[in-house]
Order: C-alpha cells, then sequence, then structure tokens
C-alpha cells in the first residue's frame, strides 16, 4: 500500500487500485471486508532501516500506513484488524527465528542473528504501541458508528 521505502516513498496507487477493486467486489457479492493490515510481513526497506519490529522507528512508519488503508477503504471497511496474533509473530520471527526476520539464538536456535531472550519483548513492545497509534487514529478520525470495529 506504501511504497517499500515505508512513509519516505509515498502511496503505491497500483496497489491501493487492487485493494479498492477487492474491496468493491467483496461488498457487491456480500461478503463484509475484513481487514487486517499486518500479517507476519513487512517491507524489506523497514527491516533494513529500523530492524523491523525491533526499531522505535516503525511506530511512526505503521501508524501512516494504517492512516493511508483508513483513508483509502474506510468508507467501506467496518472491520479492522491492526496485528495478526503478534503473540505468536514475536515467539516465531523474533525467538524461533521460523518467520522472517528469522532472529533468534541458543537455546532456542541457531540463526545468523538475533537474541532470543530480549528481541521477541522489545518486538512486542512496538507492535503494542503500533496497535495503541493505529486504535487512536482510527477512534479520532476515522470511526463513523461505535459499531465500526478495530479489533486486535
Amino acid at each position: 500500500m506504501v511504497h517499500a521505502g515505508g512513509r519516505l516513498g509515498g502511496v503505491n496507487s497500483a496497489a491501493i487500485a487492487f485493494y479498492d477493486h477487492l474491496i468493491a467486489a467483496l461488498l457487491q457479492k456480500g461478503i463484509e471486508p475484513f481487514v487486517t493490515l499486518h500479517h507476519f510481513d513487512l517491507p524489506h526497506e523497514l527491516e533494513t532501516r529500523y530492524g523491523g519490529w525491533l526499531g522505535a522507528g516503525i511506530r511512526e512508519e505503521f501508524d501512516h500506513y494504517a492512516d493511508v488503508c483508513f483513508k483509502a477503504f474506510g468508507d467501506r471497511v467496518k472491520f479492522w484488524t491492526t496485528l495478526n496474533e503478534p503473540n505468536l509473530f514475536t515467539k516465531f520471527a523474533y525467538m524461533l527465528g521460523h518467520y522472517p526476520p528469522k532472529h533468534c539464538s541458543p537455546p532456542f536456535g541457531t540463526c545468523n542473528s538475533g537474541n532470543s531472550h530480549r528481541e521477541p519483548y522489545v518486538a512486542a513492545h512496538n507492535m503494542i504501541m503500533s496497535h495503541a497509534a493505529a486504535v487512536d487514529n482510527y477512534k479520532r478520525n476515522y470511526q463513523v458508528n461505535p459499531t465500526d470495529l478495530l479489533c486486535r
């Protein structure tokens, strides 16, 4: 949605058009869209710039990304999830090293980098703060009805 460069890279109009068309098609078929903003993936540029979820700068990037999505699709999407299973993501990405960015350390695994005792907590903290910023943004600027939900 946002270019690979994050907030510094602008908005990817082709991605907006793709999801706009998808949401319209779902609604036309009577299917209520539920949108998940982060489902275990980050642009490589954000991994390089901030260390992914390990860097505090990711919070502002996520809030910007959420704002772009709310602005583009909020007139038709009532149900939003900010982060899919952040507890499992941090465990498998920053403790056990099974998911990108594949960080871990003994005794949890033998990854090329990572600290399984510290990084899952740092990543979880930044994810929680990103979630809080997106929820606050949604409630202040986009929530029309109290029945519109921002989950997770």
